[in-house]
């Protein structure tokens, strides 16, 4: 009895260190640590875009502070319940490789930013299409480019790869130039569309910006959030 209990205090900690300690893929770096919220803050562009000044500084800090409260780490997991500002990197990226996984619930409504711009989306499959508005198909699945003009290329995804609720989904997103392409649990949603800018849609989207983690409508949580950066040669040869 007492070697079991020995042997339990000992493993214990050794599995909370391996669900908090994220092994990247060859060329790749965790940019979540699995332990807390280094490398990221609280910023939800749509509730500053319009302010300038001392309202604009105001409102930066006030969802710095708030992040915290809103987000937390949890055997591994970037947690968040709905509430609160975006999860944003503190590096800005360019050219990149992101693969990163998810967990939501019913109804929740979330997505994936790049370069500060929204977004690869993440619906409920579950919800039924409402002809009411007709350009929101959460039915069709998660991995489309929402925020892009109804009807464009990448607008909504090639096909239904969401697996269900209580199970994690894995993207794999590679963003070169204005072009975007997502693979959802290994089957490909976009293929090389241009997203456009939600912010100037008559300018394409900047050549960097953070990546960031939208949080509405639901509990959502993150794990396993790696980076590779593509360089120009590469780059050149995207679609090819």
């Amino acid at each position: 009895m007492k070697l079991s209990l020995l042997a339990a205090l000992v493993l214990t900690p050794l599995v909370g260190l391996h669900s908090a300690d994220p092994v990247p893929p060859e060329g790749f770096r965790a940019i979540f640590n699995g332990k807390d919220l280094t490398g990221w803050y609280g910023w939800n562009p749509h509730t500053s875009a319009k302010l300038t000044g001392e309202k604009l500084d105001a409102n930066l800090k006030q969802q710095r502070e708030e992040f915290a409260q809103h987000w937390t780490v949890e055997n591994g997991e970037l947690v968040n319940k709905g509430t609160g500002p975006y999860a944003t990197t503190d590096a800005g990226l360019g050219d990149i490789e992101l693969r990163i996984e998810f967990k939501t619930v019913a109804k929740a409504d979330s997505g994936i930013y790049l370069r500060g711009t929204p977004q690869v989306q993440i619906w409920d499959k579950n919800q039924v299409f409402d002809p009411k508005k007709p350009t929101r198909k959460p039915h069709l699945g998660s991995g489309g480019l929402f925020n892009n003009t109804p009807v464009s290329p990448g607008r909504d995804p090639l096909v239904l790869a969401d697996k269900p609720f209580g199970e994690w989904n894995a993207f794999r997103i590679r963003q070169i130039g204005a072009r975007t392409w997502v693979w959802l649990n290994d089957k490909a949603v976009v293929d090389g569309a241009v997203m456009e800018n939600y912010w100037d849609k008559a300018k394409p989207l900047p050549a960097k910006g953070p990546i960031m983690l939208q949080t509405h409508g639901g509990e959502i949580r993150w794990r396993n959030v790696f980076v590779r950066e593509i360089g120009a040669e590469e780059a050149k040869g995207a679609g090819k």
